[in-house]
């Protein structure tokens, strides 16, 4: 059974923990310069930001890619997966990381917690780049009124509310339901075997398919909780850092026409770029073109 240290992988990095809101997180960090903290999406972890790691700090730039609370190395506690302690956790990162303030990218749920962090803790966040996410409330708002669109497209995540039945499948198998979300999702095939060995190998570390899933979990309960309305209030207040948004023209998970929009909730800067032929993952799809967007947003778009 793969253990927390299989996915420390060597590479133009180097790992190390941090301590940051109660918890501890493995990050992979290469460079010196202004601070990119880069925010991994689900079935992923860490390494989806591998090519972005070596290359960043040749522009300049301290790129740090952490393990979210319940993945890969980083503390895998029973509960904290309500975006609060979350977009916290990423606060107290930078932080940790000795800086006040960070270039803050974000993939799928990275996205979307990269969307709460801007929000929730404004100081921290100096630009913002967002990776195959709408914004919370136009997510939610699409669920709702696209039935045959993305409310289909997300029928995994009600699968996902199932307690311990949902795991079980995700792991069975070899962990063979994270392959067929990569390759359901559009795009995957361009990354290749050997990245799907690695996810499917990281979701089969003791507890992470059952914390990974919380965050699922507390997206859907929330919903008719107070937790829930306090965090769709919230989340209505705008996002004052120049915010730029890639999405995959082929993403099958969550679809152009939900995420087109976003931008009603930015008042700062704001770009929306839609990538043609590119699907769910971009960051290893087309590593190339994502590095180049960042490197423009952060100096200066």
């Amino acid at each position: 059974m793969p253990i927390d240290r299989d996915v420390l992988i060597p590479g133009p990095w180097r790992h190390r923990d941090l301590s940051a809101n109660g918890a501890r997180f493995h990050v992979a960090e290469a460079g010196e310069g202004p601070l990119v903290l880069m925010l991994h999406g689900f079935p992923q972890m860490w390494w989806q930001w591998r090519h972005q790691l070596a290359d960043l700090p040749g522009h300049g730039f301290r790129a740090v890619a952490p393990d979210l609370r319940g993945y890969g190395a980083s503390d895998k506690p029973p509960r904290g997966y309500d975006v609060y302690t979350l977009a916290a956790d990423i606060a107290g990162m930078i932080r940790a990381l000795g800086e006040r303030d960070c270039v803050l990218v974000g993939h799928d749920w990275g996205g979307l917690l990269a969307w709460a962090v801007a929000t929730f803790h404004p100081e921290v966040v100096s630009k913002l780049v967002i990776l195959s996410m709408p914004h919370p409330l136009r997510l939610r708002a699409q669920i709702a009124v696209d039935p045959r669109g993305q409310l289909r497209s997300s029928g995994y995540v009600f699968a996902f509310q199932a307690p311990w039945a949902a795991e079980r499948a995700l792991v069975k198998d070899d962990a063979a339901r994270v392959g067929r979300l990569l390759h359901e999702w559009g795009g995957f095939e361009a990354v290749g075997a050997d990245a799907e060995r690695v996810y499917r190998d990281a979701m089969q570390i003791p507890n992470v398919a059952y914390c990974s899933l919380e965050y699922y979990r507390w997206a859907v309960r929330s919903v008719v909780r107070p937790d829930g309305y306090r965090f769709a209030k919230r989340m209505q207040q705008p996002v004052d850092a120049p915010t730029l948004q890639l999405h995959g023209a082929a993403d099958r998970c969550l679809l152009v026409r939900t995420a087109l929009g976003s931008g009603r909730y930015v008042r700062g800067v704001y770009e929306w770029r839609v990538l043609d032929g590119v699907g769910h993952f971009p960051a290893e799809e087309v590593p190339d073109l994502v590095t180049g967007e960042i490197v423009r947003w952060a100096k200066g778009g």
